[in-house]
């Protein structure tokens, strides 16, 4: 066991090695596919537009410890940080908030510039730039070619059907029909362009560089916001972390400054929306103060001129030291009910509000006006801020999904919490009111003792300071809430903006591209010389007959392109000469150095070359000086006497039938030393004939007569002729032909030559191409593919031995593929 594990392992680290070598010749391929991978690799980096990715980051600041959440009143928990993180998500990824960004930033014209084959954004670095009126319908999309002729003159060019229409003042798109817009004129620059389509002027800027840019392939486009924002919508958002509420922004495009302003306009106009956000509530209450402000301002003036009339009328210009006295605290109890008054008209209406809309999104938080109640000002901001979510998660979510839903609930739970806690402090307020009046009452009662002129005078003075009082209570909380409104900072933070330096293209990646190029151009030969191998199934080296038989090879047969069969006589000192010398004398080693020999060849299949390697063998021998004797056993289909120019009137099948005697059917070959015998006419019955005893007979005298009989026969895979023969001859040879042979038709007629245990059988393989592929026993092999062939016998390979001869296939796909002709 262990030896047979050594000699396995010796076996695979061999057919490795045979593996390296077979590579190692197709090293040209190898050269030339790296070369072409390498150059197409870098074609792609050179002309291939580079896109960026460009970054930023914002940190969402944890805001929940500042609210309470009525869902813990009511044991529900339906917010969590991950809830929020996804919520800032869903905002920044919204419709809404890139539009907001791509209207603010001035991406309404993109210019561009085309060179080798190349288009470059020149955002930013335009030799010039358009002006268009907003309050005009432009062109969307359209493409105008421009070329700048001078630093005075350019020339503007566009031809387009179908044109969309952008009205940017309604930001909207226009319904004009199918417009074809055809414009071709020079025209100098500030000049303003009217046409029933545009209207723009173009202007150069300070980066026109005349040796550049004149003559130059430019152009531009005016985009409509709508299609900013579908371009713009690629961008990605991830958390840092699964546990920070830090978001990292990424957008990918072709120039890294559009797109870092996109991200920094994007980024600034969301901290702008959530401080919009919180401003929203001091607005509000501003707006409510200035409406309450426009009344009282008409009663404090017609308190201070009745005031006024009333002094001038009656020549008092103030109180006695008993009136003031009175007066004084009058006052005091009159500010405290300002207030209570403001509050009480205030919660009024916040109930009203509440009783009569479904929509609260509009609240003004009652310590804005002065109500010191914690909780019902909480609730209110809480309402405010779920209404605000509900708003954001409706441009992403439907109306009845869970998320929504849950929403819904806390409004309805909060809404009820406000008002309870108004009617609360409604009635808390009345009390308050109730309690003043009634100190007041005391005072007015003193007050009725005093003089009339007196009692007037307070009763008035009376009226316009509480007038007066609640007038400067409103401007107090108008002031308040403009600082607060002027002191808030958005919630959230941009930690690191979008940058343009130090940035690399992320596409094309040229390393890996060039990484990549070597990787195939390695690759491809390995699967081109390994799958052709294995694709093919013909026999194309010594090695290939190894793997299916163990009976020696006999020698090679180097291909040969010369007219003449006979080669060895024709050309005696050619490498094909030499091959046939080579077979002689491996022929006396396997026969043991045997004086006469017989020596019969044989193939699988037609076309194999039995009759060219027989001819030139038996010539081989005859040069040896050896009288020699060709015999063309093939009695289906003679051919031997065409190549010598004799007749096949008399052979073998005549011999064989008894109408000619063996000295009438030997013919002189012209060749000294060796005598041909033909086939003779085609008879009906050829496989009887060579059974008989005659055959047997004929080769004991023909033994006696020559020293070296050569015997071509039919394929043995087409007819059982050459077996039959087998038993009259010394040396057995079977014809292999290099990408011609089929291996699983060689290896069946081997399996059954091997059962019948024949003697001395070998192995001669003909047609070696020598090629800079050489390889195996010493000789090269051609690669491609032959003659078709047919599973079943007779089809392809049995052309001419049966009764419906066939042509020969054409060339497979593999061989036109990887073939040779």
């Amino acid at each position: 066991m262990e030896e047979n594990s050594q000699l396995g392992d010796q076996q695979q680290s061999i057919d490795y090695k045979a593996i390296f070598f077979k590579l190692l010749r197709y090293w040209y391929l190898f050269v030339l596919m790296i070369f072409l991978a390498l150059l197409i690799a870098f074609l792609f980096n050179k002309y291939t537009r580079p896109i960026y990715e460009v970054t930023t980051t914002v940190l969402l600041k944890d805001q929940s410890d500042k609210k309470i959440d009525p869902q813990d009143m009511l044991g529900f928990g339906f917010g969590s940080k991950d809830q929020n993180v996804q919520n800032e998500i869903g905002v920044l990824t919204s419709y809404s908030m890139i539009y907001r960004t791509v209207s603010n930033i001035g991406f309404e014209v993109s210019y561009f510039s085309e060179e080798n084959f190349i288009t470059s954004d020149l955002y930013k670095k335009s030799p010039f730039i358009v002006e268009f009126d907003r309050n005009f319908p432009q062109p969307s999309d359209l493409r105008f070619d421009i070329t700048i002729l001078s630093k005075d003159l350019y020339r503007l060019e566009t031809k387009e059907e179908n044109v969309r229409f952008y009205d940017y003042s309604q930001e909207k798109l226009l319904d004009r029909g199918p417009v074809t817009v055809n414009y071709d004129q020079t025209l100098s620059f500030g000049k303003e362009i009217i046409t029933p389509y545009f209207k723009f002027k173009i202007v150069l800027n300070s980066t026109f560089n005349p040796k550049k840019d004149i003559n130059r392939s430019l152009y531009f486009l005016l985009n409509n916001y709508d299609g900013l924002v579908r371009e713009f919508n690629n961008f990605k958002i991830e958390r840092l972390t699964k546990e920070a509420s830090i978001l990292q922004i990424k957008i990918t495009g072709g120039n890294i400054g559009r797109l870092s302003d996109f991200l920094n306009t994007l980024t600034g106009e969301y901290l702008e929306r959530g401080l919009e956000k919180k401003n929203l509530v001091t607005k509000r209450t501003i707006a409510f103060i200035d409406n309450e402000l426009k009344g009282i301002s008409d009663s404090l003036t017609f308190s201070e001129r009745s005031l006024q009339v009333f002094r001038a009328k009656n020549e008092i210009m103030s109180m006695d030291e008993e009136s003031k006295q009175v007066f004084e605290r009058m006052v005091k109890l009159q500010e405290e009910k300002a207030k209570l008054l403001v509050q009480s008209k205030y919660l009024e209406n916040l109930k009203e509000y509440l009783e009569k809309n479904t929509k609260l999104d509009e609240l003004v938080i009652p310590s804005s006006m002065g109500v010191e109640d914690l909780l019902l000002n909480e609730l209110t901001m809480q309402m405010t801020k779920l209404y605000t979510e509900k708003t954001e998660m409706t441009q992403f979510s439907r109306e009845k999904s869970p998320s929504i839903k849950s929403l819904d609930i806390q409004i309805n739970s909060t809404k009820n919490a406000i008002f309870e806690n108004i009617k609360n402090a409604i009635k808390t307020n009345n009390i308050a009111l109730k309690d003043i009046d009634e100190r007041i009452g005391v005072i007015l009662s003193r007050i009725n003792q005093l003089p009339e002129t007196q009692r007037v005078l307070i009763g008035i003075e009376r009226k316009f300071k509480l007038t007066d009082a609640i007038y400067t209570y409103l401007l107090q909380k108008r002031s308040e809430a403009q600082i607060t409104q002027a002191s808030n900072l958005p919630d959230n933070e941009v930690l690191d903006s979008a940058r343009t330096e130090k940035s690399t293209p992320v596409y094309p990646k040229k390393s890996l591209n060039y990484l990549i190029a070597l990787i195939i151009g390695l690759i491809i030969p390995v699967v081109f010389v390994l799958g052709k191998d294995y694709l093919n199934d013909k026999i194309m080296e010594r090695e290939d007959v190894e793997k299916i038989t163990s009976i020696p090879i006999i020698g090679h047969v180097i291909h040969s392109d010369k007219e003449s069969k006979v080669v060895v006589m024709d050309s005696p000192k050619s490498s094909i000469a030499e091959s046939f010398r080579s077979i002689r004398t491996n022929l006396q080693y396997l026969l043991q150095g045997k004086e006469k020999q017989t020596i019969l060849v044989t193939s699988d299949m037609v076309s194999a070359g039995k009759t060219f390697c027989s001819i030139n063998l038996a010539s081989i021998f005859a040069m040896y000086g050896k009288k020699t004797l060709l015999m063309g056993f093939d009695l289906r289909k003679p051919k031997i006497f065409k190549d010598f120019g004799l007749t096949n009137e008399e052979g073998i099948s005549s011999y064989l039938i008894n109408k000619s005697s063996i000295e009438a059917i030997i013919q002189k070959s012209g060749v000294e030393n060796l005598d041909i015998i033909m086939a003779g006419p085609v008879p009906p019955n050829p496989s009887e004939l060579i059974a008989s005893d005659k055959a047997g007979t004929m080769f004991a005298l023909l033994k006696e007569m020559y020293d070296f009989i050569i015997i071509d026969t039919p394929p043995i895979g087409l007819v059982t002729d050459g077996f039959l023969l087998m038993k009259y001859a010394d040396a057995n040879l079977i014809l292999v032909r290099q990408n011609y042979t089929h291996k699983k038709v060689f290896a069946s007629i081997i399996r059954d030559l091997e059962k019948r245990k024949l003697p001395n059988l070998a192995i001669l393989i003909n047609d070696v191409k020598l090629s800079r592929n050489s390889y195996g026993y010493g000789y090269g092999y051609g690669y491609g593919y032959g003659y078709g062939y047919g599973y079943g016998y007779g089809h392809g390979y049995g052309y001419g031995y049966y009764s419906e001869d066939r042509k020969a296939e054409k060339r497979s796909v593999l061989k036109r593929i990887f073939g040779r002709s």
